[in-house]
């Protein structure tokens, strides 16, 4: 039986429930040192005097290191490869303060506790300056971006001034995203340790071999001389893509103290320092003829960054190829502020473009008194409408029809507050989720063992998401081995190079790494089988045996057998090995990549209260060949899940006065429980993609939260009459645009 495609249980998972699996902070090390970051308490100005006398004198502390003792780093400890390669980090080499949390010193001491009472007792005085946190003020030194991920900053085709006045209905409209911060289960956590010159770290990364190089580059070492380590990483979604401040500073310090040194980040020291999405401001216009033909669209969009390095959120990139429009414009421009820089988080660009995209479809399907599912079919895009190229695959229009089945979509009324349950207001809206499909070079190797079992490895990340399993899958089909007689080793820098996981690269790029790997080892088993003359296979053609289960076969004859671990015996024992290295051709000349969706939302709104509550969620993606039915459709469930707290919660709070994020943790950054989640009816066509890879399989890490805050915004239009343009969608909003 293939293995690939079946749900199979985590190879993991016995290790994650039993305490077994180690992630980076639970690493022991002989006379282990525990570091702790202070962070200032202004947004903007310089540090005037730091007193570190009592913290110094304190029992058990072993250095307090600031920016007056800190080890000068090449370069002034400033990235040699542009952001968001490299990110311009704090590492304490000037009195310069940026944000509020910016790390500022280290404490380090021989327990825990007594680096926490040593950092609360370093005195700092500032000279503080006027910050930038007013977005709507700030606004007026907005900039467009130098460069960008996902294409050019601003692009126009056709022509925008014609397309918008050729329509006979228009909507605009202005949709804002909130400031989100990561929270993942593992906040992040490294313990680096020197043997030499050389460095080892125990990182949260979802990069091991990017990191090791630009750990290197800031410490002015070799990359051969950094060693990361990173088997399990719990939870990542995009912040631990990047090295951050406080990498460098736990080697910097360990150097210094001469002994291995751990630090953790607290909870709210994830609100500033690792990144986090940032504010959007999007200004949209449509325009469409009577019949729902769209004629033209413009899409403006303003996200803050920080004042010392630009993160575009390319809201915009959506917009440019989701629908057949022959007129349409996109602009990003940046507004800094004195806040951490923004990064990846979950689907950047695609989350918030899509609420406001599919938002102002929705609008525009009112305005034409239009089913929303037919504007969107009526516009739909045949081929890729910026760069005119074919779809590698597309089947968004079966994710439709599915997926209107599946939710009862017809039972639709078409006017707001048509619907309810007593006091209950029932809406149902829905929008198109949407995600590129990324790959990149990957490495590889399989190694079978004496013992007739087998080792592949590639030095990816497993985010929980599942990548232990499906690369022991696809490593099975390839070798012929069972599941249970394969080792899949991942998160390891000294491991055949692999890209960051992020992006919903890591399957689509290491997959095939592994399975080209897997086969050559598989086809150099067989070739050893068939040459040796004890070998119940000798003299046979290679291309008349196979390998099943571990045994080499005659593919006619399945008597004529012989073990994997007989045959390594008899050819000396040593293990045989296949490496390759898989990377893109031409086909992105060729084709167009994407991953498509469609979510149906239905939500209940207390009529009088106006509490929100989303009973049900339908969505059906073609993301290509499913490598594993049970993690694939938990990633996307996942992501659903993520988009309704995006929708209704989810909100980084900024006192404006001082810049300090209010809520900076779990008891009041909102995130969704189980109460707030009801059925998620989650479907894949499972249709391969052979022109993005040999398996056929695009990534499916964030194309399951894109769509979901505006299909909920959209049926809570429905529900109650009332458009809700600002995330999240509490309600106060709803009650106070009702009543108004």
């Amino acid at each position: 039986m293939n293995m690939i495609g079946q749900p199979l249980d985590r190879t993991d998972g016995v290790l994650k429930v039993t305490g077994g699996a180690k992630y980076a902070a639970e690493f022991p090390a002989s006379q282990l040192a525990h570091a702790v970051l202070v962070t200032s308490t202004i947004a903007c100005g310089r540090i005037a005097s730091i007193d570190t006398t009592q913290a110094r004198e304190m029992p058990g502390v072993m250095l307090v290191m600031t920016s007056r003792n800190a080890p000068r780093l090449p370069n002034g400890g400033q990235p040699s490869v542009a952001p968001p390669a490299q990110r311009r980090l704090s590492l304490l080499q000037t009195d310069e303060v940026r944000y509020n949390n910016e790390p500022i010193a280290v404490v380090v001491a021989d327990t825990l506790e007594r680096a926490i009472d040593a950092a609360n007792h370093v005195q700092i005085t500032y000279a503080p300056a006027s910050p930038a946190l007013d977005f709507a003020a700030a606004k007026t030194h907005g900039h467009p971006p130098e460069s960008m991920i996902g294409g050019k900053p601003d692009t126009e085709r056709g022509n925008i001034a014609h397309g918008l006045s050729a329509g006979s209905v228009r909507v605009e409209a202005v949709y804002t995203t909130p400031m989100e911060h990561h929270n993942p289960m593992e906040p992040h956590a490294v313990m680096a340790a020197w043997d030499g010159p050389r460095l080892t770290l125990y990182d949260t990364s979802q990069g091991v071999g990017n990191a090791s190089k630009a750990v290197a580059t800031f410490l002015g070492i070799k990359p051969e001389d950094v060693h990361i380590v990173s088997p399990f990483v719990g939870g990542g979604f995009g912040c631990k893509g990047s090295v951050w401040s406080h990498v460098v500073l736990c080697a910097m310090a360990a150097r210094q103290v001469g002994r291995p040194v751990r630090l953790a980040l607290t909870r709210p020291q994830m609100f500033g320092s690792v990144g986090g999405r940032p504010y959007t401001e999007q200004h949209l216009a449509l325009a469409a003829r009577e019949d729902g033909t769209l004629t033209g669209l413009r899409h403006d969009t303003y996200s803050n960054t920080s004042t010392f390095e630009d993160w575009t959120e390319t809201s915009g990139v959506i917009t440019r190829m989701l629908y057949e429009v022959p007129n349409l414009a996109t602009t990003h421009r940046l507004v800094p502020l004195n806040v951490g820089t923004p990064t990846f988080m979950r689907a950047p660009g695609e989350t918030t473009g899509s609420f406001a995209l599919e938002s102002a479809l929705d609008e525009m399907a009112a305005a034409l008194k239009m089913d929303p599912l037919a504007l969107r079919l009526k516009n739909y895009a045949e081929i890729d409408p910026q760069e005119h190229k074919p779809w590698s695959s597309k089947q968004l229009r079966e994710c439709y029809r599915i997926g209107a089945e599946r939710f009862g979509w017809a039972k639709r009324t078409h006017e707001p507050r048509s619907m309810r349950r007593g006091n209950t207001l029932v809406g149902m809206g829905m929008a198109t989720a949407t995600y590129p499909a990324h790959r990149s070079e990957a490495a590889a190797f399989a190694r079978i063992l004496p013992d007739g079992t087998a080792v592949v490895a590639s030095g990816t990340q497993d985010l929980g998401t599942g990548t232990y399993t499906v690369m022991t899958q696809v490593a099975a089909d390839a070798l012929g081995f069972p599941i249970g007689r394969i080792s899949f080793a991942l998160g390891d820098s000294s491991l055949p190079h692999a890209p960051v996981s992020g992006g919903s690269q890591s399957v689509a790029s290491v997959a095939p790494a592994v399975k080209e790997a897997a086969t050559a080892a598989r086809q150099r088993l067989i070739e050893t089988a068939c040459a040796d003359v004890d070998s119940p296979l000798h003299g046979m053609s290679i291309s008349d045996v196979t390998v099943v289960d571990g045994w080499v076969v005659a593919r006619n004859d399945t008597s004529r057998r012989d073990p994997a671990a007989a045959v390594i015996a008899r050819a000396g024992g040593r293990p045989i090995e296949g490496h390759a290295t898989a990377k893109r051709g031409d086909e992105a000349k060729r084709y167009a990549f994407h991953s498509f969706g469609a979510v149906f939302v239905e939500v209940h709104v207390d009529a009088a209260l106006g509490t929100i509550r989303v009973p049900r969620v339908v969505a059906v993606y073609d993301v290509g060949k499913l490598l594993n039915e049970k993690t694939g459709k938990s990633q996307l469930m996942g992501g659903i899940v993520w988009g309704i707290g995006a929708a209704l919660e989810e909100e980084t709070a900024l006192d404006p006065r001082y810049g300090r994020f209010v809520n900076a943790n779990l008891a009041e950054y909102h995130v969704p429980v189980n109460a707030d989640i009801g059925t998620i009816d989650v479907s894949v066509l499972d249709i391969p993609d052979p022109q993005f890879n040999a398996l056929g399989a695009r990534g499916i890490g964030e194309i399951g939260i894109t769509g979901v805050p505006a299909a909920i915004a959209n049926a809570v239009y429905h529900a109650t009459g009332v458009r809700v343009r600002d995330l999240p969608i509490t309600l106060d909003k709803v009650l106070q645009a009702r009543s108004a």
